[in-house]
């Protein structure tokens, strides 16, 4: 995915009007900004319970991209208090109730950016199927309220952010073999500053190096 500073500041502003009524900054910026930036087409929320700010933020992220918000709940009464708590940004939405884990390895195993609440249930299966639907296509999958629920990433290197209540930040490759140029590596790194106790996650991409055989 080729990052959109453009779509990623949009999104990010447009994120900071929602929350005037969805009162959980900090979060939710920091996702519509990467979805956004990344110019995700299919985005797939796992709702632990009602959704909410986080929820908007991938709205706001896909009235940027041109794409698709889908949110997975466990059952009607999630389904008519997100549609509540949303209001009139809930016709944005694709709602669905089912299973996230076999919902990700199938219906939606082409979704780009996977957003997953560890307070759901058997989370760490629903990240697995996140990480077994991805791999054909590549994507970026995230988990929200992450501190103290574990790392279930097999294979991969997880970066945990300290946003909010945690995020777990992993882009998962494509099988696929790069045809032409390079694949991109990339990393995230958090800066403290000393003199205000601010922190600052910045994303860092550079070029892989072409291997020329003899």
């Amino acid at each position: 995915m080729a990052w959109s500073a453009e779509k990623a500041t949009k999104a990010y502003l447009r994120t900071l009007k929602m929350g005037k009524r969805a009162n959980e900054p900090d979060v939710s910026e920091f996702v519509s900004a990467l979805a956004a930036g990344n110019t995700a087409k299919l985005m797939v929320e796992a709702c632990g319970g009602t959704a909410g700010p986080i929820t908007l933020a991938l709205v706001a992220a896909a009235q940027q991209t041109g794409g698709r918000m889908v949110c997975i709940l466990r059952g009607l009464d999630e389904l008519h208090h997100s549609q509540e708590a949303l209001g009139p940004e809930a016709d944005c939405v694709e709602f669905v109730i089912g299973d996230a884990s076999k919902l990700l390895l199938n219906d939606y195993k082409g979704a780009d950016f996977v957003l997953i609440d560890c307070n759901l249930e058997k989370h760490e299966s629903v990240f697995r199927s996140a990480q077994i639907g991805a791999k054909r296509h590549g994507a970026i999958v995230m988990g929200y309220n992450a501190f103290h629920k574990g790392l279930w990433w097999s294979g991969l290197r997880i970066n945990l952010l300290p946003i909010g209540d945690g995020l777990q930040v992993v882009r998962i490759p494509a099988s696929g073999k790069v045809v032409g140029g390079g694949a991109r590596r990339n990393r995230w790194v958090v800066s403290v500053d000393e003199c205000t106790g601010e922190e600052h996650v910045f994303r860092v991409t550079s070029p892989c190096r072409k291997e020329v055989g003899a």
